[in-house]
């Protein structure tokens, strides 16, 4: 006798044909069966305590692996939950694939309990929205839904799934994923193109974006700098393509403020290669303000054009085989002479550290904090930051050796992603440490997860900058009112809110105590929550101008 399918079977069976490892999410009544499903076979399942953390955690999965995230959620408010966590992945270019409950097919027009027309609510915010209407075809939706959220720039699917459909009886096979289809290079065309302008070029650079970190173009990167000495600038989501022993290709990263010697070399090339750049994560207009800088992109989609941001060619296609074809056709290139010495202003002014790091005896410089978080972790390990003052600080100082190891939240800038980011890290990379970092004011956006650390008993290492302010909108504020506002909130025991989860809390006042907390830790420790109290007293020069003209 053939044993009886369900829909929420099929659900289940199309994400182990897809070799989901995780699936995220808090469950309802409108979608609890697929839940009952998990308890047989299917991907782990990890609960959160809140949806849109959830949401973080599937995109994390994305960010890291370049494979859809999963995250599911019961109805009404379960599913608009996710989307926070949804319109961060879509913006930033992660895969997930969202499941969301819905009543029953029925009462889909009715004023009934949590009914809402979840597919329209998605729709501006994902790259695929649906509502299921027929549980036969569940399968079918899940495998479009989950190649589509990876396919071109990554982004949110979204599967709205009546209570009815999940219920049902169903008379066909879950979908095997296809295999993937292989984009070729670029045309020889543009890549001769391409070449011809480096070796005409005084000063080309390399502007590396969220879509220059996967592995294989990671990889080809690094090889084509064996090759050619090109400068290289990276967006925040660009950070750690630049390997330890191509040091001397990197100039910084960029970003919010148009004031770091990427900038300046920025401004000054008279060739910008941008690889896998996507305008949200530093917009053309803040590095191209002037409407004069020669662009070429390399990319597996189109560029997104406007006003300062107009590519002259684009090489469209595999960008590692566009990358290893130019290679032929470039080795051999040198900057010149006059380049050269510029280049080695610019690393010296990198190098420069302008601040007055003597900070209250119960305060911690950030750069000093840095200093100790750069001596503590390895290349391997991954570090998580919230959106913060912080988050500029580590952005443009934390130095990081491999790709989708140093992870920020830089089109939305969402407050939240770095404890729910880190579960997933410490997930996926079983056997190291992970760090995760916030202010004190985004720690509380997403702080229940911690119980879900402890609860998997996971080595992340939470570091709390606490300053008892919004900082980051804080100083934006004061350097254009002369005054803040809006920003101020009470003092929290983070020491305490730790213990009361069951992890480990510190408190550390100064670099010393820092270092050695953090080498004290061992890697079967369990969740530890840092508290920092951090001298902010530098940050407006965070935003100062520092572009002379003997830089342009």
């Amino acid at each position: 006798m053939t044993e009886e399918k369900f829909g929420a079977d099929l659900i289940v069976d199309s994400l182990i044909n897809h070799e989901v490892k995780y699936i995220f999410g808090i469950p309802g009544a409108k979608i609890d069966k697929v839940f009952d499903t998990l308890v047989d076979k299917g991907p782990e399942l990890i609960v959160a305590r809140h949806e849109q953390n959830a949401a973080f955690m599937a995109q994390a999965v994305g960010r890291i692996t370049g494979e859809p995230g999963v995250v599911i959620a019961t109805s009404g408010p379960g599913a608009s939950n996710l989307a926070t966590g949804l319109v961060t992945a879509t913006a930033e270019g992660d895969a997930v694939l969202a499941l969301g409950g819905q009543v029953k097919r029925g009462d889909l027009l009715k004023r009934t309990h949590q009914s809402m027309n979840n597919a329209a609510l998605f729709e501006p915010i994902t790259k695929y929205s649906a509502e299921v209407q027929d549980a036969d075809t569940l399968s079918e939706i899940v495998a479009n839904a989950y190649r589509l959220s990876k396919a071109g720039k990554p982004g949110a699917s979204f599967i709205s799934i009546p209570q009815d459909v999940v219920d049902s009886k169903v008379n066909v096979k879950a979908i095997k994923p296809l295999h993937e289809p292989k984009l070729g290079n670029a045309s020889i065309d543009d890549i001769n193109y391409l070449a011809q302008a480096i070796k005409n070029a005084v000063l080309p650079v390399f502007l590396l974006g969220s879509g220059s970190s996967s592995a294989s173009v990671t990889h080809a990167i690094r090889e084509l700098l064996q090759y050619v000495n090109i400068p290289v600038v990276e967006t925040f989501q660009g950070a750690g393509v630049i390997s330890r022993d191509l040091v001397h290709n990197f100039f910084g990263r960029v970003g919010l403020f148009r004031n770091q010697p990427g900038d300046m070399l920025l401004k000054k090339s008279d060739l910008v290669i941008a690889i896998g750049y996507d305008p949200i994560e530093y917009e053309a207009r803040n590095w191209n303000a002037e409407i004069d800088s020669r662009v070429i992109v390399i990319d597996k989609a189109l560029a997104e054009i406007d006003t300062y941001y107009q590519p002259e060619r684009e090489l469209i296609g595999d960008i590692a085989q566009t990358l290893e074809n130019l290679i032929p056709a470039i080795r051999g290139y040198k900057i010149p002479e006059g380049s050269i010495d510029y280049l080695d202003g610019l690393h010296e002014l990198l190098s420069k550290n302008e601040f007055d790091r003597n900070a209250d005896p119960n305060l911690v410089h950030p750069l000093d904090f840095i200093d100790v978080l750069q001596d503590t972790v390895k290349d391997d390990e991954t570090v998580t930051v919230d959106v913060g003052s912080h988050y500029i600080w580590m952005a443009r100082n934390f130095k990081s050796y491999e790709p989708r190891h140093l992870l920020f939240s830089n089109g939305m800038q969402t407050l939240g992603v770095a404890l729910p980011w880190g579960i997933s890290a410490a997930l996926l990379r079983p056997g190291k440490k992970v760090y995760s970092i916030s202010g004190d004011g985004g720690f509380l956006f997403s702080a229940q997860e911690l119980e879900t650390a402890v609860r998997l008993n996971l080595p992340l290492i939470h570091i709390i900058w606490n300053d008892g302010h919004y900082n980051m909108v804080e100083f934006q504020e004061v350097m254009k009112y002369g005054r803040a506002s809006g920003v101020d909130f009470g003092p929290v025991d983070f020491v305490k809110y730790a213990e009361a989860f069951g992890a480990k809390g510190i408190r550390v006042t100064n670099k010393a105590d820092l270092a050695k907390a953090l080498l004290e830790i061992e890697h079967t420790t369990g969740p530890v929550v840092i508290d920092v109290p951090i001298d902010y007293k530098d940050n407006i020069k965070l935003g100062e101008t520092i572009l002379p003209d003997e830089f342009y």
